[in-house]
């Protein structure tokens, strides 16, 4: 008897964290026309912001910043009446690389001590031929430079996130720019111009 007692205990414990695991799952409704609307407040806990840029014309470096925050004015029926803003904090630049990561924050690169943040406020929103998918055209101020952007997002869905008590988003966004473009032209063409940004985010909502 005493040599059961082990696993049925831990089957009895992976039976209930699996059946708690699906009730906390939310139905998500993909369908951006039932979205909730209203103001919402990026989780930064979940989100990601990447860059990627070509190194030595070899590969693509990765980085990403770990500082950011966001509001979306988000209208699903309107969604031309939709904004975006978003800064980031460039001293929270990480490349898995503490000696470049210093280099990165100094004078030739975001010069974070004068520049702190990135912004980017979004202009218009225009609707794609694909579904849930839109244009978010907006501009960046980078290195006290503003410059236009495109980001192309596509809202995954929304859910009330049992875990946060929030009802939630799922956003992603992809786009580019040129480094140069905001001053910031060292080692071009051994690091690349182009900047691939992505974006993986939720919000939530708090009105």
């Amino acid at each position: 008897m005493f040599i059961c007692i082990k696993p049925c205990f831990y089957l009895a414990v992976t039976v209930t964290l699996v059946s708690c695991s699906y009730l906390l799952t939310p139905s998500v409704e993909p369908q951006i026309t039932q979205l909730e609307k209203g103001q919402y407040q990026l989780d930064p806990e979940h989100t990601t912001v990447l860059f990627k840029v070509q190194h030595l014309g070899l590969s693509m470096y990765v980085g990403r910043f770990n500082d950011m925050s966001a509001s979306l004015n988000f209208e699903p029926n309107k969604m031309a009446q939709s904004s975006l803003q978003a800064k980031v904090q460039t001293n929270s630049v990480d490349v898995n690389n503490k000696s470049l990561e210093d280099t990165l924050r100094g004078d030739g690169w975001f010069h974070t001590e004068q520049f702190p943040e990135a912004v980017l406020k979004t202009l218009s929103v225009t609707p794609t031929e694909v579904e849930n998918q839109f244009q978010f055209n907006a501009e960046l101020t980078l290195l006290g430079v503003t410059k236009p952007v495109t980001l192309n997002a596509t809202f995954h869905g929304g859910a009330n996130n049992m875990l946060t008590g929030f009802y939630t988003l799922g956003f992603s966004a992809t786009g580019s720019i040129k480094r140069s473009d905001f001053g910031m032209d060292q080692y071009i063409p051994m690091v690349g111009d182009r900047v691939d940004i992505e974006i993986y985010a939720e919000f939530q909502k708090v009105d």
